[in-house]
């Protein structure tokens, strides 16, 4: 069986077998990535393969960490990236439209979501899918992927202060589907 380091340099060759132990090493990983975008599995299963193909194609832009111990993790990282911003186009062709009703950021504060910590990953992956695709998105970038408030509008093309808007409202949207779950299992025991 070859090793990472291995694959990586036989991915640079184009190495099907390479290829292969990559794809499959990480098609789970970034098929949650997806899944945390899209809400079908048929259009995740597309992504991933979309975006392995967009992998393979720029695996020569890969920037080797100085630590051989970190290659793992930085290959693993660059990959969502590329597998996100696969989701968030393929979410813009079906023309979602990233408005946000003229409202100022101050009409909807920022709130602390210590109940939504509470969660495990399976149930905020079932509220997600809840969520309409803007504010998915936007919360996924933010809170998941980590990138800044000025780099999501960019890359959405929306303003930063509707950028924090959605995050605001995805929270609040979040916190109310996780009280009527709580209601409800209350209620069924």
């Amino acid at each position: 069986m070859l090793r990472f380091e291995e694959a990586i340099a036989g991915c640079l060759k184009n190495d099907n077998k390479s290829k292969e132990m990559i794809y499959k090493s990480f098609y789970g990983y970034l098929m949650g990535v997806i899944l945390r975008y899209v809400k079908e599995r048929s259009d995740a299963q597309e992504l991933v393969n979309d975006s392995f193909i967009k992998i393979f194609k720029s695996i020569g832009q890969f920037r080797f960490p100085k630590e051989s111990v970190e290659l793992q993790k930085a290959f693993k990282g660059w990959a969502a990236k590329i597998s996100s911003r696969t989701a968030i186009d393929f979410l813009r062709s079906k023309k979602i439209h990233l408005y946000v009703d003229d409202m100022i950021e101050e009409q909807h504060p920022l709130t602390d979501i210590s109940v939504i910590s509470q969660l495990n990953v399976q149930d905020i992956l079932k509220l997600l899918e809840a969520l309409p695709d803007t504010h998915r998105m936007v919360f996924n970038l933010y809170e998941i992927e980590g990138f800044s408030h000025d780099e999501i509008s960019k890359m959405l093309s929306i303003p930063e202060s509707s950028c924090r808007v959605y995050l605001a409202r995805a929270k609040n949207k979040l916190r109310d589907l996780y009280s009527k779950t709580l209601i409800q299992s209350y209620a069924a025991n």
